[in-house]
């Protein structure tokens, strides 16, 4: 880089320069991009990536498969390949991509994910036997034979910079042996006691391929932050292992290793730029590898220069990422990658295509020759136009307005045929590939150019008529310039003598090209039909016998036309007044529709006239219908209805897709940001959908609210009668609390005054959901009850003796009697109902009521549903918890886990827990009256 100026930098071709080709930078991953250059030329473990199966699972969430496309990437690509991919597969947001993260965890974790997928595979033990290495970790007494000691595996090793000059004294300090003596003594167990040992770590075995990660930052205490440490650290091109081997280890083989890669970090802690220097080869030259950029380097480039320490005139420089002044240098190693010399052969094994898993790399090469493909068609676009060609085919499949849409899904018959063509084609020869595309001569087929009339419809306008125009003069000639090129193809049937003659379009009684649809009130469609020429001068009359022909109609069938002059413009055309007369030019649409009576239409018909389907087409709107309770998957469903209809009308629409009574059916708008459900709509004859589906319409209270989507709620009851009535939850509780309790684990219950059960571990309970009545909004706790009775099925002997009760934030708020109106009941409580107990129904003298509810550690954390107890005093409370337990429902183990205390109603006030074996003086009936015996 330092002996190249800006220009030939920018345009350097690394590919052929060196043969190699870099990494694209998302934002801030050159650290990745080092560390994936330097695998990737760890020849053998590449060949191990490659072995991983990934067929079944060839997706960007495989980690394995998007690697191993990575590297066929930059094996074959002429130029920078994209990381995104990997990136994406690590689940890393855009966040990550712009901070630089630990290129040492980074490396391991990559090493993990790919030994998960590695297993059951031949290359099940490639990366431990590259890069896995073993350590043992010491305690060995002095003056007795005794040691602890184990043998672990490392993928890397951590060596110290700081107070270290060299790779040898990082070494040396790693193993260093440490005394322990004194106060400090090791405690060898009861046959030795406490002795004088040496604490240490000695490496057993290093792996062919060794990564060697350099401290280079540490906590500074004075700054209270990391720092990065830039002082110099010298590292050979070959060094011996074998000095920090224990005695025990295998030397039969030399462990002498030799520099193959070398990665970089340049600035400081909050700011840089990684690169890596790597030898590719065996005997080969170091390359500086700079994300997107290769570059020949020198060994004084990779070495020297990224030992760190003084620069060398002692001057300083200015720090390329910090700017600030420094005598250090600021770029210097952080990572070494050695290979064992005597494994350079089995690491550097030649890796080519042939290694490649055979579907990976037919798909790149397919996905790359797509690329090109697109590419060279983005440089030639200048050279080609398209040209969308309408034919009577595509418009019988069109039931909208104008002669075509552009907005349907690909495939969709009613598209029209799009050609790319060069614009320098004559359209003579367009015209004759048109015209093979349909299998007809090209006599038979003549095009029309269409506009982009004033109103902004768009139709045929005239014939191209000289076919020595290019189709690019055409356009400009005679279609509207901003929009793209749109042609309608006329297709003519040959004369009795075999020769077409085409309608003369010009001169005082020229003919008109007419285009015609057809609409159906009783399947509720419009649909195109096709063509006809009609002379000027002709009256709209005369349009009875082609039509009568293209329908198969019999003589005598009576119609309505009506001009489509544009989406709010549908005229009826009067039949004795000429073409002329009523302003029809070539490319006008007539819509005509049979006259039909009453009773041949039906009742269920909506829109009668074609004017008023129309009308529909301006005013549709495609609404998704979700249930307030979802029941299937089918329950949702998407409908195609006007904003004009009235409540009634889309109800009806509705009902019928659900096969309901649409009078059953109560509609509530979607909330925008949570997708809830809003309060319901009131059913009001005068708004429509539009209407309701605005905010605007503060009426309904629906601020906020999605203007395509409703939920529905089927009644069981007409929505009419069920206005007048108020819907009442209520939960029945026949078996105590235990039907209803849901508890995690660690929760409390206490009992009252606010008495509590407490603590329920690992308790689990089938929900049971509350009932839904309806009851007269005049009615009261007997009505409920009545509904209840019959919701649940409850014989008569039960509902003798039922109490119904408010909770509100799981505590007790009041016992309703029968004659409670439920007028006076809030939404926001919760009610509950369940049959009194028999201890309550038979109390002694001097019992009493109290309420209980539930609690999570603390008493303003309540749970649950709260409950009547009746207190015995003088009773143990071993007994009473007898009682609890038959009163709640919960028994055996569950029960014993619960823990009991006694709350004051008095704010903040803590819990007094209960024992066993013990009276609870503190509910006395004195005591309860003080505190207003609640919970």
């Amino acid at each position: 880089m330092s002996m190249m100026t800006e220009l030939t930098y920018s345009s350097y071709n690394s590919k052929k320069e060196t043969g190699m080709v870099g990494l694209r930078n998302q934002g801030a991953t050159c650290y990745l991009n080092s560390l994936l250059q330097s695998l990737f030329f760890t020849n053998a473990f590449r060949k191990a990536v490659y072995q991983i199966p990934t067929e079944d699972e060839a997706n960007k969430k495989n980690s394995a498969w998007t690697l191993q496309r990575l590297f066929y990437s930059l094996q074959t690509c002429e130029t920078p390949v994209s990381t995104s991919e990997l990136t994406e597969s690590f689940g890393w947001k855009s966040r990550v991509i712009f901070e630089q993260q630990d290129v040492q965890e980074l490396s391991r974790l990559l090493m993990e994910k790919l030994e998960v997928q590695m297993k059951g595979t031949p290359a099940e033990l490639a990366l431990p036997n590259l890069f896995v290495g073993k350590a043992k970790t010491y305690i060995s007494c002095i003056n007795v034979d005794y040691e602890s000691s184990r043998i672990e595996d490392f993928w890397d090793i951590q060596l110290s910079v700081k107070g270290n000059k060299t790779l040898d004294d990082s070494f040396k300090s790693y193993i260093n042996v440490e005394i322990m003596d004194g106060e400090n003594k090791y405690d060898a167990g009861s046959s030795h006691g406490l002795q004088d040992a040496r604490k240490g770590v000695i490496f057993e075995s290093f792996p062919p391929v060794l990564h060697l990660h350099l401290q280079r930052y540490e906590y500074d205490f004075n700054r209270d932050a990391m720092m990065k440490i830039n002082d110099r650290h010298e590292f050979p091109e070959e060094f011996d292992a074998s000095p920090y081997l224990s005695a025990d280890a295998d030397r039969s083989e030399p462990w002498e290793y030799k520099l193959f890669g070398v990665l970089v970090h340049s600035g400081d802690l909050n700011a840089g730029h990684y690169y890596a220097f790597l030898r590719p080869t065996k005997d080969g030259h170091f390359y500086k590898f700079d994300d997107d950029k290769v570059i020949r380097a020198t060994n004084k480039e990779t070495l020297e220069e990224n030992f760190g320490g003084e620069y060398a005139n002692g001057a300083g420089m200015r720090q390329p990422y910090t700017r600030n002044y420094s005598t250090k240098r600021s770029m210097n190693a952080y990572m070494l990658v050695y290979i064992r010399k005597s494994r350079i052969d089995d690491v550097l094994v030649n890796v080519g295509n042939e290694d490649v898993p055979a579907h990976l790399a037919k798909q790149v090469d397919e996905e790359r020759s797509e690329a090109i493909r697109r590419k060279k068609e983005r440089e030639e676009q200048h050279l080609y136009m398209n040209i969308a060609v309408v034919s009577d085919d595509s418009f019988r499949e069109h039931h909208g307005f104008d002669l075509m849409s552009t907005d349907l899904d690909p495939g969709d018959p009613a598209l029209p045929t799009t050609y790319r063509v060069r614009r320098t084609m004559k359209v003579g020869e367009f015209t004759q590939l048109v015209a093979e595309d349909k299998g007809l001569d090209v006599e038979r087929v003549r095009l029309w150019a269409m506009v982009n009339r004033q109103n902004k419809t768009v139709r045929p306008d005239q014939p191209l008529r000289d076919p020595e125009d290019t189709v690019e003069t055409a356009a400009f000639k005679l279609s509207s310039r901003a929009a793209p090129f749109k042609v309608y193809a006329e297709v003519r049937e040959p004369g009795s003598d075999g020769k077409v003659v085409w309608p003369e379009t010009q001169g005082p009684n020229a003919s008109v090209l007419v285009i015609l649809k057809h609409f159906d009130p009783v399947t509720q469609t419009l649909s195109g039909v096709g063509h006809v020429f009609v002379k000027k001068q002709s009256k709209v009359s005369e349009l009875a016998g082609p039509i009568l022909q293209m329908m198969n109609w019999p003589a005598g069938t009576s119609f309505s036309l009506y001009e489509e002059i544009k989406p709010s413009m549908i005229d009826q055309l009067k039949p004795k007044q000429t073409f002329q007369a009523s302003e029809i030019q070539d490319g006008d649409i007539i819509c005509f529709q049979r006259t039909q009576s009453e009773s041949e239409l039906g009742p269920n018909v909506l829109y009668k006239d074609a004017r008023q389907y129309y009308d529909y087409l301006l005013n549709r709107v495609m609404i998704k219908f979700a249930p307030v309770k979802p029941e299937s998957d089918d329950s949702t469903f998407t409908l195609a209805l006007s904003r004009k209809m009235s409540y009634n009308q889309f109800s009806a629409k509705v009902g019928e897709y659900l096969k309901v009574d649409p009078t059953h059916l109560r509609f509530a708008p979607v909330a925008t940001t949570t997708g809830n459900p809003k309060p319901f709509i009131r059913r009001n004859v005068a708004h429509n959908l539009s209407q309701i589906l605005t905010t605007q319409y503060s009426a309904y209270g629906n601020s906020g609210q999605r203007n395509d989507a409703l939920y529905y709620e089927i009644l069981e009851t007409s929505l009419s009668e069920y206005e007048t009535k108020k819907l009442i939850k209520i939960t029945w509780l026949p078996e105590g609390i235990i039907k209803e309790v849901y508890c995690c684990p660690g929760l409390l219950f206490i009992v009252p005054f606010y008495f509590c059960l407490g603590a329920c571990a690992n308790i689990y309970y089938f929900i049971q959901q509350p009932f839904e009545l309806l009851v007269p909004k005049q009615g009261n706790v007997t009505d409920i009850l009545q509904g209840l009775q019959q919701k649940a099925n409850l014989d008569n002997e039960v509902m003798q003796n039922v109490r119904v009760f408010e909770a509100h934030y799981s505590k007790m708020q009041k016992e309703l009697t029968d004659k409670f109106g439920v007028a006076g009941i809030m939404d926001t409580i919760s009610l509950y109902a369940e049959p009194i107990p028999e201890d309550e129904q038979n109390m002694k003298e001097g019992d009493f009521r109290i309420n209980a509810f539930n609690f999570d550690k603390e008493p303003n954390r309540e749970h649950g549903i709260p409950f009547k107890f009746v207190v015995k005093p003088g009773e143990k409370f071993i007994d009473t918890k007898e009682r609890l337990s038959k009163r709640t429902g919960i028994r055996g183990k569950q029960f014993e886990k619960i823990k009991f205390a006694v709350v004051s109603r008095a704010m903040y006030s803590n819990p007094t827990y209960l024992e066993d074996g013990t009276p609870y003086p503190l509910l006395k009936r004195t005591s309860l009256k003080k505190t207003a015996n609640t919970i």
